[in-house]
C-alpha cells in the first residue's frame, strides 16, 4: 500500500516523498487508519518494522491543520537515544509542515533544560521523552498537559522491564482522560496487557511478527570458549574487508572498553559507548558510526532499541544477552527497511541454555558454526541448565574428616 492511499495531508506527502519512503510497511498500513480514526490501540512489532512512523505519520496528519499554541502529544519512550531518533524522525516528517517537537531527557546540560521547560510550558506541540526526567520537570509544576489529546508509549516492554511502571503511572495523572491512547511494543507480556487495561480504551489490536528478527537478517553462531572470543572477532573483522559497519553487543558496561582495547588494530577504528559516556560524547561517539568514520561500535543493550543507522552490515553478540527478547532488539539494529544483514552470536559453554531459549523464542534452529582451525577446538554444543556447585554442609558437632 502506498502512502499517497492513506489520504494524508499533501504537505505530509512531500516530505515522505522527500525521505525516499514510498510503500508502508505492514505495520504502519494496520496502524495508520487505525489511529486517523482515532481509536486506541495496542500493537506489537518487532524492531525495524517501522512503527515509529507508524504513529508519527497519523500524528502530523491531524496536526498539519491547527495552529500550535500547546502541547498536543506525548511520547514515552524508555532511552534518550529512542527520544533523539523519534525527534529526528519527526523534524524530517514535518519539514513541510509546521509542527515543532522537543525531546526531553537526562544527561544534558543546563542549556537543554531550558530548552525543554520552554517546549514543556507549551511551545512544542509534541514532547519526546524520558520518564524520569519528565517527572523531574513535573514536579516544578510549570509544565502545560492540559491540552493533550495524544498519549503514545514506545518500546512499552522496555520501559516496565527498566522498572518505570510507577513512573509512567504518575506521569499519565497529569493528563486529561479524554485522550488518544497508543501503545507500541516489541512483546506482548501479562505486565502489558494489564497496563494496556489500565490506560487504553477499547483499543484496536494489531500484531506483526511478534519477537522474531527481520526476514534479511542471515543468523549464525560460533560455540566458543570464552578467552577465544577476542581472537574469533579479530579473525572475522580480518575476513569481512567489505563490511564498513559493524556493531558489537556485551551485555555489561565493564566489558565495552575492555573489548575495544582488545581489538584495537591498525587496519580499522574502533570505539565504544555506555551509558558510563557523558550524553554529547555519545552522540559524537555514533555520529561517527553513522557516517562510516568508525567502522566497529562496541555497545550494551542500552542502544540496542535506541539507535537508527542504515546499513549496519555485521551484529555480533559478543555475549548471549540475558532476556531473550533483548537479542531480537540487538539482531534488529541490521537488515532494516528490507535491506540484507548478517548476525553471529558467540556462544561459551555457560551461555548455551540461555541460547536455547532464545532459539524456542523465536521458533528457529540457529546453525552452529565450529571456530576456525587457527582460533582453536570449540566446545560441544550442551545447551543444559548450569548446576552452580554448592558447598556441602557439614551436619554434628564433631570435626570434619
Amino acid at each position: 500500500m502506498k502512502f499517497t492511499e492513506f489520504n494524508l495531508n499533501d504537505r505530509l506527502l512531500e516530505a515522505i516523498s522527500y525521505m525516499d519512503f514510498d510503500e508502508a510497511t505492514p505495520i504502519q498500513e494496520m496502524a495508520i487508519p487505525e489511529i486517523i480514526q482515532e481509536n486506541d490501540l495496542i500493537a506489537c512489532a518487532q524492531t525495524g518494522t517501522g512503527k515509529t512512523a507508524a504513529f508519527i505519520l497519523p500524528i502530523l496528519n491531524k496536526l498539519s491543520g491547527i495552529k500550535g499554541t500547546s502541547i498536543n502529544t506525548l511520547i514515552i519512550v524508555p532511552t534518550r537515544e529512542l527520544a533523539l531518533q523519534i525527534d529526528q524522525q519527526i523534524q524530517g516528517f514535518s519539514y513541510f509542515v509546521p509542527v515543532s517537537s522537543c525531546p526531553v531527557y537526562g544527561g544534558g546540560d543546563g542549556s537543554d533544560f531550558e530548552m525543554e521547560r520552554k517546549a514543556l510550558l507549551g511551545n512544542a506541540e509534541i514532547i519526546v521523552a524520558t520518564p524520569g526526567k519528565l517527572i523531574s520537570h513535573l514536579q516544578m509544576g510549570y509544565v502545560k498537559f492540559e491540552e493533550i489529546k495524544h498519549l503514545i508509549l514506545d518500546e512499552a516492554d522496555k520501559m516496565l522491564d527498566m522498572g518505570f511502571y510507577e513512573d509512567i503511572q504518575k506521569i499519565i495523572s497529569y493528563i486529561p482522560k479524554e485522550r488518544q491512547t497508543l501503545m507500541f511494543s516489541a512483546t506482548m507480556p501479562p505486565k502489558i496487557r494489564t497496563l494496556a487495561s489500565q490506560i487504553l480504551k477499547n483499543p484496536k489490536e494489531i500484531s506483526i511478527e511478534l519477537s522474531k528478527p527481520a526476514e534479511g537478517v542471515l543468523q549464525a553462531s560460533y560455540l566458543v570458549f570464552e578467552k577465544q572470543k577476542t581472537a574469533l572477532i579479530k579473525y572475522l573483522i580480518l575476513n569481512k574487508p567489505d563490511y564498513d559497519s559493524i556493531l558489537i553487543f556485551t551485555s555489561t558496561k565493564s566489558k565495552v572498553f575492555e573489548i575495544v582495547k582488545g581489538l584495537r588494530a591498525k587496519d580499522y577504528s574502533i570505539e565504544g559507548i555506555s551509558s558510563d559516556l557523558e550524553q554529547k560524547d555519545r552522540e559524537e561517539v555514533l555520529s561517527r558510526f553513522r557516517s562510516k568514520r568508525t567502522r566497529v561500535l562496541v555497545a550494551t543493550d542500552v542502544i540496542s532499541r535506541g539507535i537508527d543507522i542504515k546499513d549496519i552490515n555485521l551484529i555480533i553478540n559478543y555475549d548471549v544477552p540475558q532476556d531473550a527478547e533483548d537479542y531480537v532488539h540487538r539482531v534488529g539494529r541490521t537488515a532494516r527497511a528490507k535491506t540484507t544483514g548478517v548476525a553471529l552470536t558467540l556462544i561459551n559453554e555457560d551461555d548455551m541454555y540461555k541460547f536455547k531459549r532464545i532459539e524456542d523464542l523465536i521458533d528457529r534452529e540457529i546453525i552452529k558454526i565450529p571456530t576456525p582451525p587457527e582460533i582453536g577446538e570449540s566446545p560441544a554444543w550442551n545447551p543444559q541448565p548450569v548446576r552452580k556447585y554448592k558447598k556441602p554442609r557439614y551436619k554434628g558437632k564433631g570435626k570434619r574428616k
